[in-house]
């Protein structure tokens, strides 16, 4: 059933000019609409408040702000804003529509993305949000919800309700507004918002699109909170294993914890991105990624939501006697650990103080008596145990120190070769990052030696054949062949390399190979021959004849050579072959009867018809201006492309 029907505004016209035609998508404080502008007759998207949230004065001055603000963000990357109004409790912007879909869309169908389409995504969206930046907003609401992907294959960046002016931002003391899944630490920790709150959006946005999956999860908004304010994101290899180490650079710039180790703006890291992508090869760029990484999620954390400043900053829970759990959440265990409850207390006449003078052993055991279980639950399901940390594209010194720091030995330590990941750096580990372990436990890790590198051989004067296997013997592939005549080296041999021999490549390069075309030979001009001359002509220059099936009509006789290919006076090598093609005569043509006619109307009709014209004028026709006879009567026929001499009187 098509739920849009039951929405009291479609079908409607809104203030006189708006049709409203279908519901598009509902948000968490508008609705949007495609609708029909009656007056310009012109299909648009209607962003239309809540009427709930249009009674906020608040809510009501942002919604407004937006169409101020977008107005003035003349940019191809951002959804134009046409018009602001309201009609009764409907408050709306009229914007450009954009047939196509999200790209929460695209992650939802196609899960983790290309290298290159990623960053097909990134860069518009950074240029638009690039230009927010430097008219001095932030959109602070970035995610794949707000980035359109027309049809037409345009990006597009939607939905500024959030925008701000970066002079104006302030501390929010009573709440934070956003999407969970996107906010930076300073936002979520004080309220704060500049460019750099858009800056790490987008690299969680590109982590997502690079993986398929978030960075962070948790059965709640404030297990996720958590994690964005105390855990970096991790590197997306560590979800894609073989992904470029720049890609895992460009994510953690982005998502930097501490903003001041961000780039500054959406420019900053458009020109990061950049750079990103010119070190990649195109190997590397069209990467196929795993597509079981593409995870169906809760929306919940996908929408745009006021979130108390209460739920954002870490604290100890209050413990509700009753069941147990911190009051506020629902009593699955979320963060029960964060603060211990006291155990009740034992009746006075079954405590025995003086035990506890039994030594350390007796006050341990009635400490752990007095906290309960709880503390030993903890010690057992999680005290023995850590994380693997992100020691990925790291050195092996920072490696050890990672896993020192985390309480880990350092198990084998492997070398291998590897294209992508830079010489001296780690490129996997065992087990893998994020992997849970016991404390103590090793980890073992594989350091790239860079990428394997061959010195090209020599093989200039082989034979293709003999070029071909000595290359593969080298661990080299022979690439794309051509041809060049050459005075010293016999057709059918190597002439050249590009890379050029003794060059080092990495393993597995192509190599493109020049081949002698031997001696040139200057084709001779046979054209108007008789065949058998021609053919005799050509074998005698060491080349090879062809005779074309098809004959053609020309101005030479019937039985010689029309045309050759090559032309005459082109050069070919020995045992090339020429094509001949044979004249089947002239074509014939029937001869207009000019006589009579002006001189001028005589001439224009013979050459339309195909054939050059004379004129003989004589003594006695100097003056004249009439077509007394004709070399060829009219009605005859004759060679097109003939001439006609025509008598003037």
């Amino acid at each position: 059933m098509d739920t849009t029907l039951q929405d009291p505004l479609v079908g409607q016209v809104l203030d006189g000019r708006y049709r409203v035609e279908a519901r598009i998508a509902v948000g968490g404080m508008a609705t949007v609409y495609r609708a029909v502008d009656t007056r310009l007759d012109r299909v648009l998207a209607l962003k239309v408040m809540h009427p709930t949230l249009a009674t906020d004065a608040t809510f009501v001055e942002r919604f407004i702000r937006e169409a101020k603000s977008v107005a003035r963000l003349d940019h191809p990357n951002v959804v134009q804003v046409f018009d602001q109004g309201a009609e009764g409790a409907y408050v709306y912007l009229a914007m450009e529509y954009i047939a196509g879909c999200t790209l929460r869309d695209v992650l939802r169908e196609r899960g983790a993305l290309r290298p290159r389409a990623a960053l097909d995504i990134l860069e518009p969206v950074l240029a638009a949000l690039g230009a927010a930046h430097r008219a001095g907003f932030v959109h602070r609401d970035m995610k794949p919800e707000n980035v359109l992907i027309g049809d037409d294959g345009r990006v597009k960046v939607a939905d500024f309700g959030l925008v701000r002016a970066v002079d104006t931002v302030t501390n929010t003391t009573g709440s934070v507004l956003g999407t969970v899944s996107y906010l930076a630490p300073e936002q979520i920790e004080h309220g704060t918002a500049d460019p750099r709150v858009d800056v790490y959006a987008c690299g969680v946005v590109l982590y997502e699109m690079l993986t398929g999956g978030k960075p962070h999860d948790g059965d709640s908004p404030a297990q996720v909170l958590y994690k964005h304010l105390h855990e970096d994101v991790p590197p997306p290899s560590a979800a894609v294993p073989g992904m470029a180490y720049e890609l895992d650079e460009l994510v953690a710039s982005a998502t930097a914890r501490n903003p001041e180790i961000r780039p500054h703006d959406a420019v900053a890291l458009f020109a990061r991105a950049r750079e990103t992508r010119g070190a990649l090869s195109v190997d590397q760029l069209d990467a196929v990624p795993p597509q079981a990484l593409a995870a169906e999620h809760d929306n919940a954390e996908d929408r745009t939501s006021v979130i108390p400043r209460a739920l954002t900053m870490p604290r100890p829970l209050p413990v509700n006697e009753d069941e147990g759990t911190g009051a506020g959440f629902p009593a699955d265990g979320v963060n029960r650990t964060s603060r211990l409850a006291a155990p009740p207390q034992a009746p006075p006449r079954r405590r025995r103080l003086p035990e506890l003078r039994r030594g350390p052993l007796a006050i341990v055991v009635a400490v752990l008596l007095v906290l309960g279980v709880g503390t030993g639950v903890w010690y057992i399901n999680s005290g023995q145990f850590t994380k693997v940390p992100p020691v990925l594209s790291k050195t092996e010194a920072q490696a050890r120190d990672r896993l020192d720091d985390a309480g880990l030995d350092v198990g084998k330590v492997r070398h291998a070769y590897s294209d992508t990941v830079e010489r001296g750096k780690v490129i996997s580990t065992d087990p893998g990052v994020g992997t849970r372990i016991r404390k103590n436990d090793s980890v073992s890790f594989t350091v790239s030696d860079g990428p394997d590198t061959v010195k090209l051989p020599d093989i200039q004067g082989y034979k293709l054949d003999r070029a071909r296997k000595l290359l593969k013997d080298e661990g080299l592939e022979p690439g794309m062949v051509t041809r060049a005549f050459s005075e010293d080296v016999p057709q059918g041999f190597v002439v050249s390399t590009k890379p050029a021999t003794g060059t080092t490549v990495r393993a597995g390069s192509a190599v493109a190979l020049v081949v002698s075309k031997g001696s040139p030979v200057d084709v001779p001009d046979v054209t108007g021959d008789d065949l058998a001359d021609a053919r005799a002509d050509l074998t005698e220059a060491g080349l090879k004849v062809e005779v074309a099936t098809e004959q053609v009509n020309s101005e030479h006789d019937k039985g010689r050579v029309a045309r050759q290919t090559p032309d005459p006076g082109s050069r070919a090598a020995k045992g090339d072959t020429v094509t001949l093609t044979v004249s089947k005569g002239p074509e014939m043509i029937e001869v207009p009867d000019v006589v009579g006619d002006s001189v001028d109307d005589a001439k224009r009709e013979l050459r339309d018809a195909g054939f050059q014209v004379d004129e003989d004028r004589g003594l006695l026709g100097l003056f004249g201006d009439t077509v007394k006879d004709q070399s060829v009567d009219g009605g005859d026929t004759a060679p097109k492309g003939s001439t006609i001499r025509i008598t003037i009187r």
